[in-house]
This record gives C-alpha cells, sequence and structure tokens, in this order.
C-alpha cells in the first residue's frame, strides 16, 4: 500500500506587517500558538480547504483565486505521521476574525511578523519563518530518516 502523508493548509492572514495567530485550548500542543489551519478532506482541491478552515476558525470568507501560496513544508514531526503542509497568504477577506472554535481555540490575537509570540507550535513556526524569509520549499524532521550514500554508491 503506498504511503500518503496527511496533507494540511495553513492560513496566514497578514495586515499590516501582523499575522493573525490562535492559541490551542487544549489536547495537542494545548496553550500553543498557530495559525489558522485544517487537514485536507477528501474531494476538495488545495485551496478550497484554506477556504473552509478560514470560515470554520475565524468566520472570514477568502477568494480562493486570491490566495498566494508561499511556502510548502514536508514535515515529518517526532512521533507523528509524516506531513505535506501549503502555506496560504490571504491579504484581503471578508469579515472580522473572531473565535469560530472556543473548544479548540483559547484566544486569537494580531502579532507583528518581527515579534511572534513564544510557545509556537514546531511545525508550523517553521513554516512561518520560511514565509518571512522568502523560502518557498523546506523539509524538516527528516535528516534522521534518509538513507546515507556509501563510498560505492549505494543507498543504506
Amino acid at each position: 500500500m503506498p504511503h500518503r502523508p496527511i496533507v494540511d493548509v495553513h492560513i496566514l492572514l497578514v495586515r499590516d506587517g501582523q499575522v493573525l495567530l490562535t492559541q490551542r485550548a487544549g489536547g495537542y500542543a494545548a496553550g500553543q500558538w498557530h495559525m489558522p489551519s485544517g487537514k485536507l478532506e477528501a474531494g476538495e482541491s488545495i485551496k478550497h480547504a484554506a477556504v473552509r478552515e478560514a470560515r470554520e476558525e475565524v468566520g472570514v470568507d477568502l477568494d480562493p483565486t486570491a490566495l498566494r501560496c508561499v511556502h510548502a513544508l514536508h514535515v515529518l514531526p517526532p512521533g507523528e505521521d509524516p506531513r505535506v503542509g501549503f502555506f496560504f497568504e490571504a491579504t484581503d477577506w471578508t469579515g472580522d476574525p473572531v473565535n469560530q472554535e472556543p473548544e479548540k481555540c483559547s484566544a486569537i490575537g494580531w502579532f507583528a511578523l518581527d515579534n511572534l509570540p513564544d510557545g509556537m507550535v514546531p511545525y508550523p513556526a517553521a513554516g512561518l519563518a520560511a514565509y518571512r524569509q522568502g523560502t518557498s520549499f523546506a523539509v524538516d524532521g527528516w535528516e534522521s530518516a534518509v538513507p546515507t550514500l556509501h563510498a560505492v554508491g549505494t543507498l543504506a
């Protein structure tokens, strides 16, 4: 059976040099900051997943044609399944961001891109850092999983 990594979308709502972040309420990464995000659902395009997640989590409507993919990250989080995350920048939306999921999110807030809060979830923090640096693609966490090339030219 072929391996299928989880596909995530991350939405960077950006205005006046700030990005909207949400603070996780409980469970995985409780208390840590993250941008609105979620998993791709069956039969859904990646841009429509971003539109859906933005509406579900913070109540804003996005135009899928105005989304700009600013980073892709293939990540192997410690002890988790591999993921491919697509980070989309949105600079225009309809509605004011509000906490639509208080059972999952304890707070939302705007943070300067050059002064992000401590305690961010590592995987999306890496994508946000890459966005700030203008890096379009990266891999993370695969260092120990990558085969090494032996002197005779075979992979281990």
